[in-house]
């Protein structure tokens, strides 16, 4: 069985000071308060737009980010590749409103999908809708109580149009592209046209994944309908599979609206969901494929040991585990060194514009239970058998001086 307590293993790719590091960021994300001014006042600072790169790359950036362009994640690439862990290149510039930077945002990711034409260490590029198109255009087009004009419906089908360049540019490089879950009051066109795309170009290979939050309460039986869609198209329905990212604004959205809360009951119910739908997929493995991308080491074992009593080879590229650079490198490496395939979304981009992504890295590292609290403890584990080993090395030269 898989032991996720190997530091030696989870920690092989890093420097003693890049434990250092490590050690006293996550120390600081384990901080509400600091978090909280810190967010402050980075925010003030880029609304001033002074200075910042020179505090913010060489320590919160290093640890979460590849590289500003794609070239520079060349390094990130090669590191994980060398240790048997993949890279999803990530552009993680979010927040822009005009056609301009989303036709710019379209040509950087089609740049990741020719990247990874090219390299066995890429096995997926990813998007976001959101980062093509207009969010509350997108929201409108979810509404099924909005009529859309006819501007906006153009405007729409400029964007399913931008969807379709980026997947007909992963069909023809045969590289596999995952469209990004999003807020649920603008997902059900996110689904649609991801669906549109499968039919296309998931009739031999996974070409498109969606991905499915099963912090929702309906998405284990959005899956089982999805299981229908493809014995019905003859396509592989492809998805990521992650406990999800909005739980705070979905809850209060709902409760402002006044309209019952998409989220689970409580974290019971999205663990038992989410373990729920990698037992559903696997058991319909002819007709999935699969990347379970989760920071939760149960459900990793979990997965690990289907695949084992499915008699279905670690290796097998249909079923993959995702975690994020910089976090959770206990499951990645030893998951990776037991064979099976694991990939590292590892994003990018100028600093400015991944502040956000940066930003909310930092909140979810305050805000999961446990989550910086582990990454410490096992930090501290293997700084700790290093500076024992050097001892015990140290202890035998002077033996046989």
């Amino acid at each position: 069985m898989i032991s996720f307590d190997n530091t030696e293993i989870a920690f092989r790719s890093k420097s003693n000071k890049d434990l250092r590091r490590a050690f006293w960021l996550f120390k600081i994300i384990g901080s509400p308060t600091i978090v909280k001014i810190g967010k402050a006042v980075t925010n003030f600072f880029l609304a001033i737009r002074f200075p910042m790169a020179w505090a913010i790359k060489p320590t919160i950036f290093k640890q979460f980010c590849g590289g500003e362009t794609i070239p520079e994640c060349d390094k990130t690439i090669n590191t994980l590749g060398s240790f048997n862990v993949g890279t999803i290149l990530d552009y993680s510039v979010e927040g822009k409103i005009n056609d301009e930077d989303f036709n710019q945002t379209v040509e950087v990711i089609l740049d990741t999908i020719k990247r990874a034409k090219k390299d066995k260490n890429i096995p997926f590029a990813v998007f976001k809708v959101s980062g093509i198109g207009r969010f509350d255009l997108l929201e409108k087009a979810s509404n099924k109580n909005h009529q859309l004009s006819e501007k906006e419906n153009k405007e729409l089908a400029v964007i399913n149009s931008r969807i379709g360049k980026i997947c007909q540019a992963a069909h023809d490089c045969q590289v596999s592209v995952f469209i990004d879950a999003e807020e649920s009051w603008i997902q059900d066109i996110i689904d649609r046209w991801a669906n549109e795309q499968m039919i296309k170009f998931n009739y031999s290979l996974p070409i498109v994944y969606n991905t499915l939050q099963m912090y929702r309460h309906d998405r284990m039986n959005y899956l089982r309908e999805m299981l229908l869609f493809a014995k019905e198209n003859k396509i592989i329905y492809a998805a990521k599979i992650v406990r999800g990212a909005y739980m705070e604004k979905e809850r209060a959205r709902a409760a402002t609206k006044a309209y019952p809360s998409p989220i689970q009951v409580d974290k019971n119910a999205t663990d038992r969901d989410y373990d729920e739908a990698l037992n559903f997929m696997v058991s319909n493995k002819s007709h999935f494929a699969l990347c379970a991308g989760t920071h939760n080491e149960e459900s990793s074992l979990k997965l690990s040991q289907l695949l084992k009593k499915n008699g279905i080879p670690a290796n097998d590229t249909r079923f993959y585990f995702s975690q994020l650079l910089g976090m959770s490198d206990h499951i990645s490496y030893n998951l990776a060194n037991a064979g099976y395939n694991v990939a590292k979304y590892v994003p990018f981009g100028p600093i400015r514009e991944v502040m956000p992504y940066l930003l909310r890295r930092a909140d979810e590292n305050t805000s999961v239970a446990g989550q910086t609290g582990r990454e410490l403890s096992l930090i501290t584990k293997e700084r700790k058998r290093r500076k024992m080993l050097a001892g015990k090395i140290i202890t035998q030269n002077n033996k046989n001086d």
